[in-house]
């Protein structure tokens, strides 16, 4: 089962925290706590991955966190924010098709 990193920002009790895909552009997740972003997430990259299905794309494959961190375009995101791993159940994305 792929396993996509995600960041997580979480700016305070008055705030909703957010998290994001740096492998899938506008793949993004919400909630009122961490656990709830990320209980989210799965969600979010089943839509993403539905979304690329009816244009006739597939998910790009996973980086690993080392990949990641050698990217500049996340090395400050890497820094400032707190990351996870958010698993994408191929399996289950297929039998709901």
């Amino acid at each position: 089962m792929p396993h996509y990193v995600a960041i997580v920002e979480d700016a305070g009790s008055e705030k909703a925290v957010g998290l994001w895909f740096p492998d899938l552009p506008g793949c993004f997740s919400a909630g009122d706590t961490v656990d709830e972003a990320l209980l989210n997430a799965g969600e979010a990259l089943s839509l993403y991955a539905e979304s690329l299905t009816r244009d006739g794309r597939a998910l790009p494959p996973p980086r690993s966190v080392s990949e990641i961190k050698g990217d500049p375009n996340f090395v400050q995101d890497l820094r400032d924010h707190v990351v996870a791993l958010v698993a994408y159940d191929v399996e289950a994305a297929h039998a709901a098709e």
